[in-house]
């Protein structure tokens, strides 16, 4: 998937530096205040490729294997397949209309908002929401588990992809400039000591 931000973005382009470094370069702050916050105020399930696709089936298209696609969608509506998860390692059946997978928002929309999204265009915003960077198909019940859980309040259960995981919000607020907590870079640096030549995903 090709992801294109908007002409007005000025979000950093992530290279392929070593996530143990990358983490060093955030701002470290306080969370901001919730306030003015909600979900509307990031624009998702757009279509950010521009391939006629919304952002949601795109993530299950790459995510998920044995594929059924709706006959009449132009090759975009997923009515089923199977999940690798991520997050668990288990192999999960998804039947569309079924609650068992998710879309997750690596790094959770109310968590962005409050380390400096809440400062970014509506533009960012919603290129934030739709960036297959931030996006992965997981188990439902886990993406609810997770809530706006940051690094320090949650990890994936399956130990064997947290620098994965780690190292994909390490990228992600650095191409949209947000920053980390304390408590947040305390735990992305203690999960990522175990994988110190790990690079960033882009």
């Amino acid at each position: 998937i090709t992801f294109l931000l908007p002409e007005s973005a000025s979000a950093v382009s992530v290279k392929k530096e070593r996530a143990t470094a990358s983490i060093e370069t955030l701002a470290v702050k306080g969370r901001a205040a919730k306030t003015g916050y909600d979900r509307s105020s990031f624009s998702h399930w757009r279509d950010p490729d521009r391939n006629g696709c919304d952002a949601r089936n795109d993530i299950l298209r790459r995510d998920l294997t044995n594929l059924v696609i709706k006959t009449d969608s132009n090759g975009c509506k997923v009515l089923g397949g199977v999940l690798a998860d991520p997050y668990s390692g288990k192999n999960i059946d998804f039947v569309f209309g079924a609650s068992l997978v998710d879309i997750d928002h690596v790094v959770a929309l109310s968590n962005a908002w409050q380390t400096g999204a809440f400062g970014l265009s509506a533009d960012l915003r919603k290129a934030f929401a739709n960036d297959p960077l931030n996006l992965l198909a997981v188990k439902g019940s886990l993406n609810q588990q997770k809530s706006d859980g940051d690094a320090a309040t949650w990890l994936p259960p399956l130990k064997s992809f947290r620098c994965t995981y780690v190292a994909r919000q390490v990228a992600v607020k650095l191409k949209y400039k947000l920053w980390v907590t304390a408590p947040e870079k305390v735990a992305m640096v203690k999960v990522l000591s175990s994988c110190p030549k790990l690079a960033l995903p882009n």
